[in-house]
């Protein structure tokens, strides 16, 4: 409040355009609906080859790591063009949480070195990372952080649980946030990384609401780990990453959002009652007018924060983030809920294609903190 808002664009370049169409493209061809039903039965939730496809053919797990790390160089613009681009496709993959969420805690949290060694495996698809910052007390913040690192000799070895990790147990390296024994609030945070199959670390997936993305709780009881960055310094990295991935996370949700609309729309154009398309309806063109309303909005929140994150402007992406995260899950699972009453009978049957899209909003809209914790958080940085 009280400072002027950046110039946003709210357009894309023909590159970016051009990014689109061939990330679209691909997602047709090797992620349709029926695929995406296929993988969410299976316990890795992912098609590897598929992932190796996407890596080494589009290079997309680097889009946004930089190029002296193996990545593409390209921004956090680019990088929600292919998120939003894979929620309309309700891509099943670890590209969340080993690309938006492990690899910029590494590039906020990490030295030189630790960027140099972490980040190229990252980049190339070879190496799936996962993010541990949730607990069984379902907190995305710093203060919801219990489990602690324990340092002796210059050794760290961490004791507690982590849940709710997206893709954990597919994960070959965990990047962990843990605080010093007795510490409180945001001081004593420190980032880790290990192996995943290092010893004292155990992993078992979860029953979600969402199978198109697993999550895991993860027990870690004394594995030792390597200190990323500096001791007890993690608070704004972590608040950088969160911000980082509730700006991703709103590119992800407006692509499912816009992808839901299509579907209703053309559903209610076939549909015919009473000799007529129900889309001739009054009450249905209401109803589609309004999702189209959410829509936008979400979108142009997502595409603001997007180009916060893209211009580095850490300070307005911590308005914008929460206020994309917020609009966006709202925007989401209302348009979801519209949609599944559109189709009538037909949408209150779980083989509907529009369920896979709900429960994704679902999980969304609690994943990273639900609307209300980032209206808070949006508060709280205007000062009210």
């Amino acid at each position: 409040m009280g400072r002027e808002a950046p110039d946003m664009r709210f357009s894309f370049s023909e590159e970016q355009e051009e990014l689109r169409r061939v990330v679209r493209r691909f997602l047709e061809e090797t992620s349709p609906i029926g695929e995406t039903r296929r993988l969410m039965e299976t316990v890795e939730g992912y098609e590897p080859a598929v992932w190796k496809q996407l890596s080494q053919e589009l290079a997309l797990p680097g889009v946004q790591i930089p190029e002296a790390y193996g990545g593409q160089g390209f921004g956090f613009v680019e990088l929600g063009v292919v998120l939003e681009e894979m929620g309309r496709a309700l891509y099943c993959g670890p590209y969340f949480a080993s690309v938006v969420l492990a690899a910029n805690a590494i590039l906020n949290a990490g030295d030189e070195a630790q960027k140099q060694a972490l980040l190229p495996g990252i980049a190339s698809g070879e190496t799936l990372a996962a993010f541990a910052l949730a607990e069984p007390n379902g907190r995305w913040e710093a203060d919801g952080v219990a489990l602690e690192a324990h340092e002796s000799g210059g050794a760290f070895t961490l004791h507690g649980e982590k849940s709710f990790v997206v893709d954990g147990c597919n994960a070959d390296l965990l990047v962990v946030v843990a605080r010093a024994p007795g510490s409180r609030g945001t001081d004593g945070l420190s980032f880790f990384s290990l192996r995943a199959n290092a010893n004292g670390v155990t992993r078992r997936p979860l029953a979600v609401i969402d199978p198109t993305r697993k999550l895991a709780s993860i027990r870690f009881g004394g594995a030792r780990a390597e200190l990323l960055g500096v001791a007890g310094g993690a608070a704004p990295a972590l608040a950088k990453t969160l911000d980082q991935a509730a700006a991703a996370l709103a590119s992800e949700m407006a692509g499912s959002a816009q992808r839901l609309l299509e579907m209703t729309v053309d559903y209610a154009k076939a549909r015919v009652q009473f000799g007529r398309p129900i889309a001739s309806f009054q009450a249905i063109k209401h109803k589609c007018a309004d999702m189209l309303l959410a829509l936008e909005l979400a979108r142009s929140s997502a595409y603001y924060a997007a180009e916060a994150a893209g211009e580095g402007d850490f300070d307005e992406l911590a308005m914008a983030a929460p206020l994309a995260k917020a609009q966006g899950s709202d925007a989401f699972l209302a348009i979801a809920a519209e949609a599944i009453q559109i189709h009538g009978g037909l949408g209150f049957t779980w083989e509907q294609d529009v369920h896979l899209y709900f429960k994704r909003a679902k999980a969304s809209e609690v994943f990273l903190g639900d609307p209300a914790f980032h209206r808070e958080r949006l508060a709280r940085v205007w000062g009210l």
